[in-house]
């Protein structure tokens, strides 16, 4: 039994997520399928919840089509927070994206604001954290959006955050007493989005194009100019992206 049950705790931000509570001293377990458990069938959660005491949900959908993720975090979602009420869990905090409830046709985002409600209307006391996009995570939004030799997005600007900030963040959070409210994290700095991809790419020896264009998708939907940019009273973490440029290479 641990004190903490980190969802989706094998993925980028659950590992570092897991290992900053246990360097504390914390009993903490990563839940995914790899371990047994399964959100949308429901297998494995009575038996990782029992004797918990917080949840801390990182999870995402392994498919990317709309129906899969939309089951995920409808299906998904539900049957966690059944199972938690069921547990006595006192404490659920979920990681969420800034702009999900913003104007946008991303089909992930529309099926991630569904979790977020059923989250809200629970019964448990809960908390949810809107981050930026993760430094780590611009190789898989240049996956998505390849047309040909090239990569095409929205003309759109982001305030990416280091995924070590945002697990700070999580385990802090998790420490102390659920807000009942969202919030909002980001990086230092606003950049385009064509920008911040395409420095990543480099980084990694890549050397294709990335521009904007008003054919470019952001996980198979459009975007408005600042829906990604976190609002004016978010907190800003402290990790500059060149910083951790230097670092990952």
């Amino acid at each position: 039994m641990a004190e903490f049950i980190v969802v989706g705790g094998t993925g980028q931000i659950g590992v570092k997520t897991v290992a900053r509570l246990r360097s504390r001293g914390r009993e903490a377990v990563a839940a995914s399928p790899s371990s047994g458990v399964d959100l949308v069938s429901g297998e494995g959660l009575d038996a990782v919840l029992a004797g918990a005491s917080v949840v801390i949900d990182v999870s995402k959908p392994r498919a990317g089509d709309p129906a899969s993720v939309r089951e995920f975090f409808t299906t998904g979602i539900a049957n966690l927070l059944q199972a938690e009420r069921e547990h006595g869990i006192r404490h659920h905090l979920c990681l969420s994206i800034v702009g999900s409830d913003r104007p946008h046709d991303v089909p992930f985002y529309a099926a991630k604001v569904q979790g977020e409600a059923l989250v809200r209307e629970a019964g448990i006391p809960w908390t949810i954290v809107h981050a930026t996009q993760f430094f780590e995570f611009a190789p898989a939004i240049a996956a998505m959006a390849e047309q040909g030799d090239e990569v095409v997005l929205p003309d759109a600007l982001v305030q990416p955050v280091s995924g070590a900030d945002v697990a700070e963040v999580l385990v802090e959070l998790a420490l102390g007493t659920p807000l009942e409210s969202d919030i909002e994290i980001a990086g230092p700095e606003r950049m385009r989005l064509t920008d911040f991809v395409s420095r990543v790419l480099r980084a990694r020896g890549d050397s294709r194009v990335v521009r904007s264009g008003p054919e470019g998708r952001y996980f198979g939907g459009g975007l408005e100019h600042d829906t990604l940019l976190p609002g004016t009273d978010a907190r800003i973490l402290p990790t500059r992206f060149q910083e951790w440029l230097i670092a990952s290479a």
